[in-house]
């Protein structure tokens, strides 16, 4: 990546939205523009976990607004990611669709342990190196992520459905403050984060961090009441909950230091960062520059320098645990890529890294069942936590995992989109040219694309040479049919 390259991240969190705009240096990112809007999306989850109308209009407005600044970047240099309410919100592809248009870029809904690695990164990168044991505490709208780590590497993440909007809602309904609300919500948050004190006891960690909105209004406050900047203490925390005892309700709270859009949640927040200092013994956290959207910021850089794309080592880890033939894989890849980057257009290198990493975990359903293991490879696919990957790259991985065999109008939708249908057609001709589980003979074995139309041509002889090979490409022209895809075989 050149020096002086934009770099763009949208956090879609379930309090604010943030827009983070920075320039590439020398290995660094460095800030150019930073917006934030207060949208309250996690407020807007009703009893059957739908997104309102309310809720998603202020979500698209913002994401308009955001996409009118971001208009010229280029695809590759932007990542927009979105957390908890959307990871809950039941139609959440209604508002993903709508809001990937206004915004310009596609919106990637991320895991809970993938949320707490960007932070981690985030919170990293904007922290002196060193080689302090870092316990990173993010309460979010609706989540909390844990992360242990040193210097660039998280040991440990977990994330955990409890947070700021979640708890104003639930303990503080009506803006008001009392101890029993308090003691109730405390309660609960220890509840939830219980299971977190083995993992993250104190002699894991030397040095505790808070990062995002709770943990930076929290230390705002605190530092303007004369206590040191940015930091966190047990005392300052308790001082604060007397303050909000004393004022009774959010509308009668004045503190010096305390942002008008962080009023209406400032009680949820502070209990559950209470219940975190009690159940890990935290005496004073640290407020962090960095989060989520500086994670974001650098897994760009990390996906577009060659080697270090996270996503590569954890297909390998996958292909470990699930026990894959490595020699195979690597076979299927091979061949499928090699049809791939004959018939895809120009520009089409990150479609064949998928393609790559999708042929590699082609069997990985084979540690459940043989039978129908393309069914569970899809399955386990959509439901793994897999470092550096959003959930619809999971999903669109699974998808073609699971269309590698059987018929092929079954994708339906999917087979809207002219790469993924060059993906899976090389996927299914790359499977059926290695059906022998030896090296296949290509040579003189072309694929070309024409519209909607694909053709695989071999050389004289090829066919007697090889007779199964050549059958089951015979075969694979009858799955295309009823499909809007069409696909002829030379084979003279």
């Amino acid at each position: 990546m050149q020096n002086g390259t934009r770099l763009a991240a949208v956090d879609l969190g379930s309090n604010s939205f943030r827009l983070e705009i920075g320039r590439y240096e020398f290995g660094h990112v460095q800030r150019v523009e930073y917006l934030k809007e207060t949208v309250r999306q996690g407020n807007g989850l009703d009893e059957d976990r739908n997104l309102t109308r309310d809720a998603m209009e202020r979500g698209w407005a913002c994401l308009a607004r955001f996409g009118e600044r971001l208009a010229g970047f280029p695809r590759a240099q932007v990542r927009a990611v979105a957390t908890q309410t959307l990871r809950e919100a039941r139609n959440r592809e209604e508002f993903l669709s709508r809001g990937s248009e206004v915004l310009g870029y596609p919106i990637d809904v991320v895991s809970g342990p993938e949320e707490a690695r960007l932070i981690y990164q985030g919170v990293a990168r904007l922290l002196p190196q060193s080689d302090e044991r870092r316990l990173v505490v993010d309460i979010g709208g609706r989540s909390t992520e844990l992360i242990l780590g040193e210097q660039f590497t998280p040991h440990a993440v977990a994330s955990f459905r409890v947070g700021s909007v979640a708890w104003s809602q639930r303990y503080f309904a009506k803006g008001e403050f009392s101890a029993q609300a308090f003691l109730a919500a405390e309660i609960a948050a220890k509840a939830v984060l219980d299971e977190a004190l083995e993992t993250f006891r104190p002699d894991a960690w030397d040095v505790a961090y808070g990062s995002s909105g709770t943990a930076g209004a929290v230390g705002d406050i605190l530092s303007a009441a004369g206590g040191s900047q940015g930091l966190i203490t047990r005392d300052g925390l308790n001082w604060l909950r007397e303050r909000l005892l004393r004022a009774q309700s959010a509308d009668r709270l004045r503190l010096d230091g305390l942002k008008e859009e962080r009023r209406a949640v400032i009680g949820g927040g502070i209990s559950v960062l209470r219940a975190v200092f009690d159940l890990l013994d935290i005496h004073e956290m640290q407020v962090a520059q960095g989060a989520l959207r500086q994670g974001a910021l650098y897994d760009l850089l990390d996906r577009e320098q060659p080697g270090t794309d996270l996503r590569t080592t954890t297909v390998q880890g996958l292909m470990q645990r699930f026990g894959v033939d490595m020699e195979h894989a690597d076979r299927v890849a091979r061949t499928a890529c090699a049809l791939f980057d004959q018939a895809a257009p120009p520009g089409s290198e990150r479609a064949s890294r998928k393609l790559d990493w999708a042929a590699r975990l082609h069997e990985i359903g084979c540690r459940i069942s043989h039978s129908d293991y393309h069914r569970h490879g899809a399955y386990i696919l959509d439901n793994t936590d897999a470092a550096g990957f959003a959930v619809p790259e999971l999903h669109r991985l699974g998808v073609l995992v699971q269309g590698q065999r059987g018929k092929v109008r079954k994708l339906g939708v999917e087979l809207d989109d002219p790469i993924f249908v060059l993906q899976l057609l090389c996927l299914r001709l790359a499977v059926t040219l290695c059906h022998a589980r030896r090296e296949p003979d290509t040579k003189g074995l072309s694929l070309q694309a024409d519209g909607q139309q694909f053709q695989v041509s071999a050389r004289p002889g090829w066919a007697i040479a090889y007779p199964q090979s050549a059958h089951l490409l015979r075969e694979e022209v009858q799955a295309w049919q009823k499909t809007p895809w069409e696909l002829a075989v030379d084979m003279p």
